[in-house]
């Protein structure tokens, strides 16, 4: 039977997502992720996670050419993400595959490898064990996600995550010392005068210097910030 979720599922301009199968659902850090990256250029994208596969169909509105690779090594998920790919436009350049980003091992590498990855390292876990697997590291540890990357990412590739702020120094330590380097670096605040919960980071496998940039996501009154709406106006219908 349906769930409620998979009866009304959330609609983008372009597509729409059912989620019902999925312990992460569509959300405010995801879709931020997914319309901040740069990916005009790239050939061939990898989704690590890709739960509904959410940034995966938004990576293929925004690049009409690439093809896409989603992984997920819960098999609820990867169905999930497979009935959403068949139900797009996109559908022959989406490709949806239940592993693990430790044993995906293809062919090729990547232009852009993109991530919302577990959140959650050393942390308090929940009695759901699909929650877990998605939101903490206890299948994907921090170490493994960079080396994953790092082995297919091509020498000029990118990669771009989300990742809470307060893991940030832990995460780029692990990214150093797997010859990952944050070339361009983006913290998120929810409205002006608090502190980033959040942070968006493109990586490289050669250092370059870069500034620092801000998103403020709304207003003191609950309104979206012009910022926000302008990045991700080809996506939400209230924009």
């Amino acid at each position: 039977m349906a769930s409620q979720i998979d009866k009304y599922p959330f609609r983008f301009k372009q597509f729409a997502v059912t989620q019902g199968r999925c312990a992460m659902k569509v959300n405010t850090d995801g879709v931020l992720l997914g319309a901040w990256a740069d990916v005009a250029e790239a050939n061939n994208i990898l989704d690590i996670g890709t739960g509904t596969g959410v940034i995966a169909m938004m990576m293929a509105q925004r690049n009409s050419a690439a093809q896409i690779d989603a992984i997920d090594i819960d098999k609820e998920a990867f169905k999930q993400s497979t009935l959403n790919f068949n139900a797009t436009p996109w559908s022959e350049r989406l490709h949806p595959f239940q592993s693990s980003l430790q044993s995906f091992n293809p062919e090729k590498k990547y232009d852009v490898v993109i991530s919302n990855p577990p959140y959650f390292i050393n942390d308090y876990t929940s009695e759901n064990k699909q929650i877990n697997v998605a939101k903490h590291g206890v299948e994907l540890s921090y170490e493994e996600l960079v080396s994953g990357i790092y082995r297919l990412l091509s020498d000029d590739g990118k990669a771009f995550l989300v990742l809470p702020a307060f893991n940030l120094a832990i995460f780029e330590a692990i990214a150093q010392k797997g010859n990952l380097f944050i070339t361009k670096r983006d913290d998120v605040i929810a409205v002006s005068g608090k502190q980033p919960y959040v942070t968006l980071l493109k990586l490289e496998k050669v250092p370059k210097a870069y500034s620092i940039g801000l998103i403020q996501i709304q207003y003191p009154d609950n309104t979206f910030t012009e910022q926000y709406k302008s990045i991700t106006k080809d996506f939400y219908l209230k924009f």
